[in-house]
């Protein structure tokens, strides 16, 4: 019994449309000099990003949640991400039941690796000159 549940489990993602199961990291993130959190946070945000869009909105609670850290050390590994230009963040806004105006998440870009790439060397470049 327990082995048909598992049989059922696999062949559902072995569908056609297991590709919304998964989501490609590119191999240059692993040149770039990243630590383990901000690659993981970084990972997080792909898995999360609308394909037509390259944007998601997680909020740093829903971040931390995934990947067992402090909504602090999130907003770190976020600017981190900022700075390396992997990423690019814009405050939005949301309006209560009230009409009250509050501060929303962050709406996340997710970049182009190649200006990501580009920056990385451009900074070695410089500090080595």
């Amino acid at each position: 019994m327990g082995g048909e549940k598992h049989r059922r489990k696999y062949l559902r993602y072995n569908s056609k449309n297991s590709a919304s199961h998964y989501f490609t990291l590119p191999n240059e993130i692993f040149c770039l000099g990243l630590s383990s959190g901000e690659i993981a946070v970084y990972s997080f945000l792909l898995r999360c990003e609308n394909r037509k869009t390259y944007q998601c909105y997680p909020s740093y609670k829903t971040i931390g949640q995934a990947l067992k850290m402090s909504k602090n050390t999130v907003r770190k590994y976020i600017q981190s991400l900022e700075e390396k230009h992997l990423i690019e963040t814009e405050k939005t806004e949301v309006y209560t039941k009230t009409g009250q105006k509050r501060n929303g998440t962050l709406l996340y870009t997710i970049r182009p690796i190649t200006e990501a790439i580009d920056y990385f060397h451009s900074e070695q470049l410089r500090r080595n000159a």
